[in-house]
């Protein structure tokens, strides 16, 4: 009989596949950290992880057909690796839970979005019982900033304030899978922010479904401003942002702790959804036009260089011609620096999937095909006023553009915006966490251009990403999740 050779965690490589939001995007984080620290290597480029994890979104219609046709195309792959084993964890693992294995038999591990600390030991299990394993936890067992983490930047970073969400909008099934919400301690956010700091990273942003609720569980409705202003206080934090607020919760305190704190970034994502009162009121969101509108006047009135971006939904169930006209109204009057638009798609298990008045699928198409050309009028026209404007830019990790002429690196303004900005070896070539002070010679609808260079600030990011990257192995992906949105 031949010897069998034991295949462990310590030899084995690892992918994380991410779709969906930021919350996702820092779970993989976690996800990575976990799968690292029992001794996985990230799969070098081009050649096949022994492990597949793929961390789910649900909110989108075709969320399912996505993941299922994915994971069909890793039938011949894992038939060909012995020993390759396939995980599905997320919003969509939380939802479908035993179904997705019985779909698609050769899953190895489902997970659930409240017990991701729980990957290694199930993907362990089920290599040694030769077993799929599937185990949704029904609420959250650690906070996942209490795990171990691989971050995808050296500069900037994701810092959770709280899991879930205590809203009941009939479009949505995130709480459902995310659960109610619970807060972190100030104390504990703090000390992972001044920690993050001392690596090198810049830029925080803090994250919660609804961020801006935060302190609701512990009884402080100015949690969140207080937290702003504290975060205010570390020395050699620069940028901070936060997302994603929600109208109702949105205070004045709020306002003012962004205006008032320096290194809280003028840039504001605010989630419109739609413009109408009366599709508002059916989706549930608890607030109205007028308030909306109110909120961003306050906040630029505040800072009157503030970019905001926003969310807008289009053909949501009994949405008239009126209805629309009225999202197209809102649009004109915030003149958002952009927005991430959406064709109403139901999804089963909320309350709007069962509503009657469906829209037609070519009313709906039309509706959002002008609805994005004025979004992306209003953009273009809101980026050409950045023209002339100097900006500290903070380089992005990738590989930048370059025309005939010029070699560009891409970075984000304070405001968020993309820029491209020259490389000007007279004054240096910047690293990814470097800052570079550039003139805006040219807006397009979706970036900007710095073609004059005024400065180079080298940075202790910068410093520590350059020597992960020297030290890493050709090909291999510096331990980072694999992002496919």
């Amino acid at each position: 009989m031949p010897r069998l050779l034991a295949v462990t965690s310590a030899s084995r490589t690892y992918q994380v596949r991410t779709y969906g939001c930021q919350m996702n995007v820092h779970d993989s984080e976690r996800l990575t950290g976990l799968l690292e620290d029992a001794g996985y290597v990230a799969v070098p480029d081009g050649q096949q992880a022994d492990v597949v994890v793929f961390n789910t979104c649900a909110v989108r219609e075709n969320a399912d057909n996505r993941l299922y046709g994915n994971l069909s195309h890793l039938v011949p792959v894992k038939e060909s690796h012995p020993g390759m084993q396939i995980a599905v964890g997320g919003c969509l693992a939380q939802k479908d839970q035993g179904d997705i294995v019985a779909k698609a038999p050769w899953v190895d591990v489902v997970f659930g979005t409240h017990n991701i600390g729980s990957l290694p030991v199930l993907l362990e299990r089920a290599r040694i019982e030769r077993e799929a394993q599937v185990e949704i936890a029904e609420s959250l067992e650690v906070f996942p900033s209490t795990l171990p983490t691989k971050r995808d930047s050296a500069y900037a970073a994701w810092v959770s304030v709280s899991v879930g969400c205590n809203n009941t909008c009939t479009f949505c099934i995130v709480p459902a899978l995310r659960g109610k919400e619970k807060d972190r301690r100030p104390g504990d956010i703090l000390n992972e922010v001044r920690a993050l700091v001392d690596e090198g990273v810049l830029e925080i942003t803090l994250l919660g479904q609804n961020v801006n609720a935060y302190g609701s569980e512990f009884g402080d409705r100015e949690a969140f401003s207080k937290l702003l202003r504290a975060c205010g206080e570390i020395e050699g934090l620069e940028r901070v942002r936060f997302t994603s607020p929600h109208p109702r919760d949105f205070t004045d305190d709020v306002i003012a702790a962004m205006a008032e704190t320096p290194n809280v970034m003028p840039q504001l994502h605010m989630p419109l959804q739609s413009g109408s009162d009366p599709v508002l009121q059916r989706m549930r969101r608890s607030y109205r036009q007028e308030r909306y509108l109110g909120i961003i006047e306050r906040v630029r009135d505040a800072m009157p260089d503030a970019a905001i971006t926003t969310d807008i939904i289009v053909g949501f169930p009994g949405e008239t011609d009126e209805d629309f006209e009225q999202t197209m109204h809102v649009v004109r009057e915030a003149r958002f620096a952009s927005a991430f638009t959406f064709q109403y798609s139901k999804r089963p298990g909320t309350p709007a999937a069962t509503m009657d008045h469906q829209i037609p699928k070519q009313v709906v198409q039309e509706r959002y095909e002008r609805l994005v050309d004025l979004v992306n009028d209003i953009a273009w026209q809101e980026n050409q006023r950045q023209e002339g404007r100097v900006l500290e830019v903070l380089i992005a990790e990738g590989e930048g553009r370059k025309d005939d002429r010029t070699e560009r690196l891409s970075g984000r303004a304070p405001d968020n915006r993309l820029v491209h900005v020259a490389v000007d070896e007279a004054i240096g070539v910047p690293r990814p966490g470097d800052v570079v002070t550039a003139e805006v010679t040219y807006a397009a609808p979706h970036h900007l251009v710095a073609d004059r260079v005024v400065g180079l600030r080298r940075t202790r990011a910068g410093d520590v990403g350059e020597n992960a990257r020297a030290e890493a192995a050709p090909g291999v992906l510096l331990g980072m999740p694999t992002v496919r949105t």
